[in-house]
């Protein structure tokens, strides 16, 4: 049996927004855009104070392989470079701009020319693309990556966790854009198949694609839809390969060890749109979803507003929100701040009432089995938690800590509301600290 099979859990799916269009922000009163929406090193401002900003220009960059260019998202005057703390917990630089209202571009802005692979790659680091499933893995990284080690691509229209439908909407809503982009991938990487996996709950989704797939499909680029069952982490990256291919992932390794290249579906619709237009990334689609919402909605906004602003577009109901989720309520992070910002890789903000942040009192474990059974990695999160409780690193190690994908699972099946993934990945930090002591000795 794969490692993955009748793994993961069921959950309430809870997607309101799947049937609503996107509503565009055109403008916002300012942006704070942080140099570091991405795995990988920090960009470096390349502009200060009192500059005049225009919609697309870099605004941040650095030599590093691992990193993706920041552009404006507005136009306007550069406020102050200002040191922030994003949600990982990291201080970095960030940019405040405030817009002038009139989304003035860049003047030159227009469709790359790409007549090499070398320039395809040049092209989407450019664009300043990352994975906008949430993983935020430069882009042209991982395309790189992939060169002469893939022959099939996967394209990730999962979206497993509750609310979140701006994947959802990109299926429905720019399919071509999809397939282009597919094309264009697989022309410059030498790939001749391609798979979108959806998951089962998505029934206009699969039947567009189905369509879509059969009208464009070739001898040489063979695209085909596949439905995946509707079981929480679906779209997790090792367990969507397995879903698709029947390949594992070797711990430490990447998806082209096995021949398989994922890319999230809004990614490559974006990418389809770059080549086209030239205009880099400066917005994204975000569902705003919770009881605290009036209305919850998709909106594509530029990057780097406010989630106070964001709200005052989107309207709360009465109550003000008890708690705000930057992502999804299972790995999304949640903020006490109205003042932090969308970045690349924010899917969603979630703003839930009392009634959503209601928990049950933490009890004994009674030994149920629940979080082993849930586990897509076949860990076992009840010993991970006591290794995490007893400061025992040796335990983490041989219990395998860092291979936990901090889906969630674990915490939403058990009964003793046990914060077991806040565990594991404090857990994890024990480990990389342990680590980096014992480098500083060698």
């Amino acid at each position: 049996m794969g490692i993955f099979q009748q793994r993961g859990i069921h959950v309430v799916h809870n997607k309101h927004t799947s049937k609503i269009k996107p509503v565009r922000i055109e403008t916002c009163g300012e942006v704070t855009l942080m140099m570091k929406q991405h795995i990988g090193t920090p960009c470096e401002p390349l502009v200060k104070a009192g500059d005049e900003i225009r919609l697309g220009q870099v605004i941040g960059d650095t030599q590093a392989g691992l990193a993706a260019p920041i552009h404006a998202s507005v136009s306007g005057k550069v406020k102050r470079i200002e040191q922030i703390r994003i949600l990982t917990g990291e201080d970095v630089k960030a940019v405040v701009i405030a817009s002038d209202g009139q989304m003035t571009p860049l003047d030159g802005i227009a469709p790359p020319v790409i007549k090499t692979r070398d320039d395809f790659f040049a092209a989407i680091r450019a664009s300043g693309l990352v994975g906008l499933g949430g993983a935020g893995f430069p882009a042209h990284a991982k395309l790189k990556s992939a060169c002469g080690d893939v022959d099939v691509l996967l394209v990730n229209a999962a979206e497993c966790e509750p609310y979140i439908t701006a994947d959802h909407r990109e299926t429905l809503d720019a399919g071509d854009d999809v397939l282009e982009g597919i094309a264009q991938i697989a022309h410059y990487l030498g790939i001749h198949k391609a798979i979108v996996g959806i998951e089962s709950n998505k029934g206009d989704a699969i039947g567009k694609f189905r369509a879509l797939c059969a009208a464009v499909s070739t001898p040489e680029l063979k695209i085909t839809t596949a439905v995946l069952p509707s079981r929480y982490p679906q779209g997790a990256e090792k367990m969507f390969i397995y879903s698709l291919t029947k390949r594992i992932v070797p711990l430490g390794k990447l998806p082209s060890s096995i021949g398989a290249l994922v890319m999230n579906v809004a990614s490559v619709a974006f990418l389809a749109r770059y080549i086209k237009t030239g205009k880099p990334l400066v917005s994204r689609t975000v569902t705003v979803d919770g009881g605290a919402v009036q209305s919850p909605i998709n909106v594509r906004t530029p990057i780097g507003i406010q989630v106070r602003e964001l709200i005052d577009f989107c309207g709360l109901q009465d109550v003000r929100p008890k708690k705000i989720i930057m992502g999804g309520p299972m790995m999304g992070a949640a903020t006490p701040d109205l003042n932090a910002v969308i970045s690349k890789c924010n899917n969603a903000v979630l703003l839930f009432d009392d009634k959503q942040t209601q928990k049950r009192p933490e009890t004994a474990c009674i030994r149920c089995g629940n979080c082993v059974a849930g586990c897509p990695m076949k860990l076992l999160p009840l010993k991970l938690e006591a290794a995490y409780r007893a400061n025992d690193t040796a335990a983490l190690t041989r219990l395998d800590a860092m291979g936990c994908m901090e889906c969630g699972s674990c915490s939403y099946v058990c009964p003793a509301s046990h914060e077991l993934v806040q565990c594991i990945r404090l857990g994890k930090r024990l480990l990389r600290e342990a680590q980096s002591r014992e480098g500083s000795k060698t």
